[in-house]
């Protein structure tokens, strides 16, 4: 489906992510790990050998096929849902870096399997990735992932796997002689409005829909981050606010496939921090029992835009990874219930502990999940000096 040369460009542009997102230079040596699905093989394989040729040592993991996530969380009793395989904590406190390549070949397999056995093991692994966040806020691991072009996430997305494919080049900008240049212009405009969101004061936001009326805390030491490196393609800017001041309703009216079940239509409804009412056209109980997960996942950990001149992404790909910065006709807003960003702390990250996430409203939680709304909005900043502004309409930043 990718050409030869569109692979090695998707390297070129992975590369660029890896070493933008970490915040100290890799050396000889460093560990990375390849956490990659079945038909990503050969992209995991131009990934393998760039590594080896930078002196680095690629750890490859192949992530459990549909057949066998079927039997984990469909079969597997309690004790088996929540195993940590020997070595896996010891081989996180040594990772550099990680690149992961996403490409499903089911989008709905898990759809009759119970919610809550795939959250059970989601918060036995917790630590793992609280391990990461640390070793992440110490400049020592750097992160990138993509989507690989799949006969089943196009055939999710309604698309043919000629157009699918065409969105992911287009996107990650593998129809371009140097994507990780092209990258790094992308790089170079979301600075310019990060600077003009940061410099501002903020002390709330208000974003208005057609149903939809959310004001979200920006918190206390935030700041606004994106297009770090961290995905490929990532066009959003966002922060983690104080969920303790979430209120008002949110809407998803952009579909969303999580953990093998189809959700549409989502509507959340925060009071005092905590969604309080959950509605949804379709796939209503496993949004709930997500919801459910632990005492985080019914709370706000991002709120997010993106800029319809940014985004090169104008159809829907059924896929989070794209979905969330979907530029189309008005740009995109969406949050994501769950945990925290620690990186959209102002300060010194090597002192962003527990205690302090607690104390500043930062969310704690094994869910991390994207709902978004691609309808035409209009997001307020109120400042702190009272005044209010608009920040973002029609799907752009008003700079």
């Amino acid at each position: 489906m990718l050409t030869e040369k569109q692979l090695e460009k998707y390297v070129e542009a992975l590369w660029w992510g890896l070493t933008t997102a970490r915040t100290k230079p890799y050396e000889k040596g460093d560990v990375i790990m390849i956490r990659y699905e079945a038909e990503a093989l050969p992209l995991a394989e131009v990934v393998f050998k760039r590594l080896i040729d930078e002196g680095l040592n690629p750890v490859s993991r192949l992530s459990l096929t549909p057949s066998m996530e079927k039997s984990f969380y469909g079969s597997g009793n309690d004790d088996q849902v929540t195993f940590i395989a020997p070595g896996d904590e010891e081989l996180t406190k040594k990772l550099n870096g990680l690149i992961v390549l996403l490409a499903p070949s089911s989008l709905t397999h898990l759809a009759d399997v119970d919610p809550s056995r795939i959250g059970k093991s989601a918060v036995a692994r917790k630590f793992i990735r609280d391990i990461m966040d640390i070793r992440e806020q110490e400049g020592e691991l750097g992160w990138t992932l993509c989507s690989y072009p799949t006969k089943a996430m196009a055939e999710s997305a309604g698309l043919s796997i000629e157009d699918f494919t065409a969105q992911i080049v287009k996107a990650c900008y593998l129809d371009d002689e140097d994507p990780a240049a092209s990258w790094k212009g992308v790089f170079n405009k979301a600075t310019e409005v990060k600077d003009w969101l940061n410099g501002l004061d903020i002390e709330s936001y208000r974003i208005v829909s057609e149903g939809m009326d959310l004001t979200v805390l920006h918190g206390e030491m935030r700041q606004w981050i994106g297009v770090s490196g961290h995905n490929i393609p990532s066009f959003e800017l966002f922060i983690s606010p104080d969920w303790r001041g979430t209120s008002g309703v949110f809407y998803a009216d952009q579909p969303s496939f999580r953990s093998g079940n189809y959700v549409e239509g989502v509507k959340l409804t925060f009071e005092n921090g905590v969604v309080t009412n959950v509605s949804a056209k379709e796939g209503e109980d496993f949004v709930k029992k997500q919801i459910a997960m632990d005492p985080g996942a019914s709370r706000l950990g991002e709120f997010s835009l993106t800029d319809r001149r940014f985004s090169r992404i104008d159809k829907f790909m059924a896929n989070t990874l794209y979905d969330e910065n979907y530029g189309g006709e008005f740009g995109n807003s969406h949050v994501a219930v769950g945990a925290s960003y620690a990186d959209t702390y102002a300060g010194d990250q090597t002192k962003l502990d527990a205690e302090l996430k607690e104390k500043l409203g930062y969310n704690s939680s094994a869910l991390h999940w994207d709902l978004v709304n691609t309808l035409d909005k209009t997001v307020y900043a109120k400042l702190k000096d009272g005044r209010e502004v608009v920040i973002y309409a029609k799907g752009e930043f008003q700079l």
